[in-house]
């Protein structure tokens, strides 16, 4: 099935939820305004369904070509990269005055989630080159961001960003590779594993963000620094030099998005690879936190569009297959007919809306955190981008994983038949739970770093907002009963918030995935009501629609919130304890 971007619905969603029109005031989005918006939509919409999307089981089944560390991408790869550089698709967030089209976070979020639904495994290599820009933009010396920022914002050049090693995973603390000073660069040796787009052939060069330490570095997090180092040494001119002392060893063998490359790097083998420091010394993890808000909020994005993939792919199969009779003869015998059919397109549906919600407000609350129009604005916002990231990444990725489960549920045996393409949204879309932080990490983050280090009052700050908002809708009487459960929820997160606050660290870790359930049904369904409070008094054609798909969340979802507001009788009693022994064979 062929992709549609929902472009008319984030047109709506931007402007009646998200404030487009005030972004537009604001001199860094001047061009940004609802009819320019509007026109760059329509046009990444007809982009990502006519080029993108028929190449996304192309590559699938294609995979990649892997020959003495070069890497071949999937036919026709090559063709539609090139026309993302020549249409300035690469980097739509970075400013105009280093070659970007200066738009809003929020609508850039809008363009990620229609590349992302096209083809997730392809967008990978814009999205990482969009975190090293931000890297090097944010922290990099004057001549660093002469010789890089140009090329790699409009695509000739792509960038990475190396963390990982076979060591240490999500320990950062435990890298090992080694800068070593030598004249006015360093010496870089090590390996890392899990490099998105490490090597591929759709650009000249590639970047490689690299964290190493330092030979008198301090142990742990603390000794980190961040250098730039290039596949290809750049000469002062610009003009390529020599191949860098780097390679790609070997690249994995995944479940999915087979047609991203993710790379083994081996920096060194012959003396060391040629890298630039970027900012100061020790300082380069809190360089890649900086940027890491927004990569995970990316998949956030990610997950989004993956799910509104496996939705119309589902919808649309259960609208053709003809099977068993549905009941009063719905739908000339299509499976669409069917209740349970109609409620597992029901959940994928209203899932994925909810999470473009809260994507879209965590892109917002970026933009106002930049660009508010004093500390204290900046400072509000900021604390709401603190709490909504973590939610955003860990909610929305396991919404996607079930809606595509759920997919492959509708087409029935076909969907466990990969020529159907059902599969495939489900096996790409398990990454997005484990890449940028695993759930349990983002629960971590929620939990330890965004609810408890400032006693609970961001948390309690929104919680209070949505209280507040909440009071002054127009709730029309056939959905009382169901806003009476919204209410429910928003008592049941601040149950949570004091909990967390008393709770011994045990119970908080042992409960925090628990937690950003919570928050991400809770805040997904505040999110649907006032969509659908805007619908109405735009007098919206799809209004009766939008009305049952946010019954439907509230009946079937958001119940969820009160059986997992439940945190302190669950930890009375123990029940969130098993030991390993418990685990094993008996």
């Amino acid at each position: 099935m062929t992709y549609q971007a929902p472009v008319q619905e984030m047109i709506f969603l931007l402007e009646a939820l998200c404030g487009l029109e005030d972004l537009s005031q604001h001199p860094a989005y001047a061009d940004a305004t609802p009819e320019t918006v509007e026109a760059i939509l329509e046009a990444a919409g007809q982009f990502t369904g006519k080029v993108l999307a028929p190449l996304n089981a192309v590559g699938d089944r294609a995979g990649l070509g892997f020959s003495d560390g070069s890497i071949t991408t999937p036919p026709g790869w090559k063709e539609a990269y090139q026309q993302i550089v020549e249409m300035g698709w690469n980097s739509p967030a970075t400013p105009v005055d280093v070659g970007g089209m200066g738009l809003p976070m929020v609508v850039n979020a809008c363009i990620q989630e229609m590349f992302n639904s096209a083809n997730c495994a392809f967008h990978l290599c814009s999205l990482l080159t969009q975190g090293a820009i931000e890297s090097i933009e944010g922290y990099a010396s004057e001549e660093l961001k002469a010789l890089y920022l140009a090329k790699l914002v409009s695509g000739e050049w792509s960038g990475t960003m190396n963390l990982t090693e076979p060591q240490a995973g999500s320990d950062l603390g435990a890298l090992k590779s080694r800068a070593v000073p030598d004249g006015d660069h360093f010496k870089i040796t090590g390996q890392k594993i899990f490099i998105t787009h490490g090597e591929h052939d759709l650009t000249e060069n590639i970047i490689h963000l690299v964290l190493a330490r330092l030979p008198d570095a301090p142990a742990g997090v603390k000794g980190i620094s961040l250098f730039v180092v290039p596949k290809y040494l750049v000469n002062a001119d610009g003009s390529l030099g020599a191949h860098n002392d780097l390679r790609c060893v070997s690249i994995e063998h995944k479940l999915g998005i087979h047609a991203s490359p993710t790379c083994t790097m081996a920096y060194g083998d012959k003396g060391g690879a040629t890298g630039y420091l970027v900012g100061e010394p020790h300082k380069g993890l809190a360089y890649m936190f900086a940027m890491m808000n927004n990569a995970r909020l990316a998949m956030g994005v990610q997950a989004v569009g993956i799910g509104e993939r496996a939705t119309q792919q589902a919808f649309g199969y259960a609208q053709d297959r003809v099977q068993g009779v549905p009941p009063n003869g719905d739908n000339n015998g299509a499976i669409i007919g069917h209740p349970d059919v109609k409620r597992m397109l029901g959940l994928m549906r209203t899932k994925t809306d909810a999470g473009r919600i809260l994507t879209l407000k965590a892109a917002a609350a970026i933009d106002r955190a930049r660009y508010g129009e004093d500390q204290a604005t900046r400072d509000y916002h900021q604390r709401r981008v603190d709490l909504l990231i973590p939610i955003a990444k860990g909610w929305c990725t396991e919404a996607a994983v079930a809606s595509a489960s759920l997919g492959i549920q509708v087409h029935g045996g076909m969907g466990f038949v990969e020529e159907t393409g059902a599969a495939q949204h489900l096996r790409d879309a398990r990454i997005t739970t484990i890449y940028e932080g695993t759930t349990g990490i983002q629960a971590l983050d929620l939990v330890g770093r965004k609810i408890l280090r400032d006693k609970g009052f961001a948390a309690q700050e929104l919680i209070a907002e949505l209280r507040a908002t909440l009071a002054t809708m127009s709730l029309e009487q056939e959905m009382m009963p169901f806003y009476a459960e919204l209410v429910g929820g928003l008592d049941s997160l601040e149950v949570a918030v004091g909990w967390l606050l008393e709770a011994s660290e045990e119970e908080r870790r042992a409960l925090a995935c628990d937690v950003l359930e919570l928050f991400g049904i809770t805040l997904g369904a505040f999110g649907l009501a006032e969509a659908l409070q805007a619908a109405a008094a735009r007098e919206r054609d799809d209004l009766a629609s939008r009305r049952r798909r946010t019954a439907f969340y509230f009946a079937h979802v958001l119940p969820q919130a009160k059986a997992l507001g439940r945190f302190a009788a669950r930890a009375a009693r123990g029940a969130h304890l098993i030991e390993p022994s418990d685990l094993a064979i008996a």
